[in-house]
């Protein structure tokens, strides 16, 4: 199952979203008479009431197509948003996560022995199709990272390695976007991490049922249509388990957290010379299992 977030006619909407069309669940709730949440960050907080009421709904109104519950996603009324619009807190991001991406940015050396973790602030998050601020007043190296991202649907702490799946909520996209020369300069990675609109996410979040392997899921990245990345969560330096499991050590994870995985080589500083984002460029994302996060620089 895949889930959005977004507005229709103004009004925000969670849905189910199969082949191009999205199921109202919001809509759908409130004919029904049912208390369900404003936004998927209140669902996922609920833990597995969320998922039983959208059953419910998807089982009531199966055969409503006349009803409106049914819209597309190319209605000029529809709007995508990431699907945790604003997260509870900064999401985490795990670097370097690939070896050939450790070596593109340095060299054999820099491959982590133990994981590395930074962040990206809430107010980066955007959603499908919105647009990247290319933010020429401030970087002249913008670049993209195409990266899996974990939702967290359980609050946690010391969280066994076997015991992580129970506590995975879904799956979704991330753009990490990155000011490169930024980065460098403050020798840290939150301010070039964080710019306004730097965190694109989406366009949907699919269920961990939905997901057969997480440690077996391509991932690819265009600009203006030419591959960039290519790689597969089984490159992981450190899988889903053991990041989720270290970052639990002595920290709380709550429901709603998102972990960016890491992204595979191929990001523009690596390009000899490098190649960084301009206005007008178009960046894909496309992780098997979850779909295309697609968004233009302006």
């Amino acid at each position: 199952m895949k889930l959005i977030s977004g507005y229709y006619d103004g009004s925000r909407i969670i849905g189910q979203y199969v082949d191009g069309s999205i199921f109202n669940l919001t809509a759908a709730a409130e004919l029904s008479g049912k208390t369900f949440p404003a936004t998927m960050l209140e669902g996922i907080q609920l833990g597995s009431a969320f998922q039983a009421d959208i059953q419910e709904l998807m089982e009531e109104f199966e055969d409503e197509n006349s009803s409106g519950l049914f819209l597309s996603a190319d209605d000029p009324r529809f709007r995508w948003s990431a699907p945790i619009e604003r997260p509870l807190k900064n999401v985490f991001c795990v670097g370097k996560n690939y070896r050939d991406h450790a070596i593109e940015m340095g060299s054999a050396d820099d491959i982590p022995e133990d994981i590395m973790v930074f962040s990206k602030a809430p107010t980066s998050v955007i959603g499908h199709l919105e647009s990247i601020p290319h933010h020429s007043d401030v970087t002249s190296q913008l670049d993209y990272e195409g990266e899996l991202a974990v939702i967290i649907g359980k609050t946690g702490k010391a969280i066994a390695e076997g015991d992580v799946q129970d506590y995975i909520f879904g799956y979704t996209i991330i753009n990490d976007v990155t000011a490169r020369d930024l980065q460098q300069k403050h020798k840290q990675f939150l301010i070039g991490k964080s710019l306004d609109g730097t965190c694109p996410m989406g366009p949907c979040i699919t269920l961990k049922q939905g997901i057969t392997d997480h440690g077996k899921l391509s991932i690819e990245t265009k600009v203006n249509g030419e591959i960039r990345q290519k790689g597969n969560t089984s490159d992981f330096i450190f899988s889903i388990e053991k990041t989720v499991s270290e970052l639990s050590k002595g920290m709380t994870l709550e429901a709603g957290d998102i972990i960016a995985t890491g992204t595979p080589a191929g990001v523009g500083k690596g390009m000899k010379p490098p190649v960084f984002l301009k206005e007008g460029d178009i960046v894909e994302i496309t992780v098997e299992g979850i779909g295309t996060l697609r968004n233009e620089i302006k």
